[in-house]
C-alpha cells in the first residue's frame, strides 16, 4: 500500500507537543467514495479534545484529526457519479483531514465556488453547517424572529449570527466575554444587532429589554449548566433552544419544569460528527442553498467567513496553541505545504 504524510499523535493522544508530521497509509476510495488531495483544513475545538483522548471517534472514522477540508478530487471509487477527477471541492468528514489525502463519501462534498479561496472554503463546513442545522433544522428560524447566540465570537457563533440575519431575524443578540469581541460582532456586516457581556451583564434581562418583554424565539447555546436558567428565562412562548455543547458543565442542580411546560418550549440537543451518513448527506444537500451567499471577508456577500490566522502544517503545534489559548476571533486554518 502506498503512503502519505499526515499529522499524527505520538502515543495516540497527549499534549500539543505530541503532534508531528509522519507517514501513514494512503486511503483507497471504495464504492461511493472520492479521494481528495487536501490543500487546506480547519481547526476545531473537538480536535483539541480528541488529541487529549477525551473525544470518542465515530465508528468507522479515521483516527487522524480533522473534520473539514478543501482540495482537488484525484480518484473516484466505484459508482461515483457526482464528481470528476480535478474537481475543486470542500467537505465534511468524521476524521482524517489533517493529511495529504482523504477519502470522503461523494454526498459529503460541496463544489468550491470560484469566489472562495482554498483557505476560505476549508473554513466553512463544520461551523456553517453546524450553525445551519441548529438555526434552520431545529431552531426553525423565520423572518421576524428574535435570536440569542451564545459564544458569539466562536466559529459557529459567527456563522449563526450571519445566517440568522440573512434569514430575516428581527434581532440577533450575541454574548461573549470581552468588549473587544462584542464590538467586533456588532461591526461586521450582518453582525449582531445587540451584544451582552455574560460575565458582567444579565443576558436574560437584556433580551427582554430588546424584545419589549417578549423574549427570544431561538437560543443557540454552547455553555450548558451556567446558562441554563437564564436561557429558559430568555425564551419567548413557543421558543426553541438548540444545545450544541456544555462547556460549563453537564449537570444542573435544580430545574424548574414550569416555564418549559407553560411557555411550550422545545429544547433540542444536537451533534453532527456522530450522525449517520444519510443524515449528513441530506443536511449538506439542503445547505447548498446557502453556499453562494458565503464569501470571504472582502467578498461582499451577506454571509462571510472570517479567518483568524493561516499556518503551514509544519507549524501545527503553534496552530493548536493558538486555539487552546482562545486567541482567535474567526477560523484557524492550516495549509498542507
Amino acid at each position: 500500500m502506498s503512503t502519505m504524510r499526515a499529522i499524527l499523535i505520538k502515543d495516540g493522544h497527549g499534549p500539543i507537543e505530541n503532534l508531528y508530521i509522519g507517514e501513514t497509509d494512503k486511503p483507497v476510495p471504495t464504492k461511493g467514495e472520492v479521494l481528495v488531495k487536501i490543500v487546506a483544513f480547519g481547526l476545531n475545538r473537538m480536535d483539541h479534545y480528541q488529541r487529549q483522548g477525551g473525544y470518542p471517534i465515530p465508528p468507522g472514522a479515521s483516527s487522524i484529526l480533522g473534520v473539514e477540508f478543501s482540495g482537488r478530487v484525484t480518484e473516484l471509487g466505484e459508482g461515483v457519479t457526482r464528481w470528476a477527477v480535478g474537481d475543486e471541492v470542500f467537505g465534511l468528514v468524521g476524521g482524517g483531514a489533517y493529511a495529504e489525502f482523504i477519502n470522503c463519501d461523494e454526498g459529503l462534498l460541496l463544489k468550491k465556488p470560484g469566489h472562495l479561496s482554498w483557505v476560505e472554503a476549508a473554513s466553512i463546513p463544520e461551523n456553517y453547517i453546524t450553525a445551519y442545522q441548529a438555526l434552520v433544522k431545529y431552531g426553525e428560524v423565520k423572518k421576524g424572529d428574535h435570536v440569542l447566540v451564545h459564544a458569539g465570537a466562536s466559529g459557529v457563533g459567527i456563522a449563526a449570527i450571519q445566517i440568522a440575519r440573512e434569514l430575516g431575524a428581527a434581532t440577533v443578540t450575541a454574548t461573549a466575554s470581552t468588549a473587544e469581541k462584542l464590538n467586533w460582532l456588532r461591526s461586521i456586516p450582518n453582525g449582531a444587532t445587540h451584544t451582552v457581556n455574560y460575565r458582567t451583564e444579565d443576558f436574560a434581562a437584556e433580551v427582554k429589554k430588546t424584545t419589549n418583554g417578549k423574549g427570544v424565539d431561538v437560543v443557540i447555546d454552547f455553555v450548558g449548566q451556567s446558562h441554563w436558567a437564564k436561557n429558559v428565562e430568555s425564551l419567548a412562548i413557543d421558543g426553541r433552544m438548540t444545545i450544541l455543547a456544555t462547556m460549563s458543565g453537564n449537570e444542573v442542580s435544580t430545574v424548574n419544569l414550569g416555564p418549559i411546560l407553560y411557555k411550550r418550549l422545545r429544547i433540542q440537543g444536537s451533534t453532527l460528527r456522530s450522525r449517520s451518513l444519510q443524515y449528513q448527506t441530506e443536511l449538506i444537500t439542503s445547505f447548498r442553498d446557502i453556499i453562494d451567499k458565503v464569501t470571504g471577508v472582502n467578498g461582499g456577500g451577506p454571509i462571510r467567513t472570517y479567518i483568524h490566522k493561516v499556518y503551514p502544517w509544519t507549524e501545527i503545534q503553534s496552530a493548536h496553541h493558538e486555539m487552546a489559548d482562545n486567541k482567535n476571533s474567526g477560523k484557524i486554518i492550516v495549509e498542507v505545504r
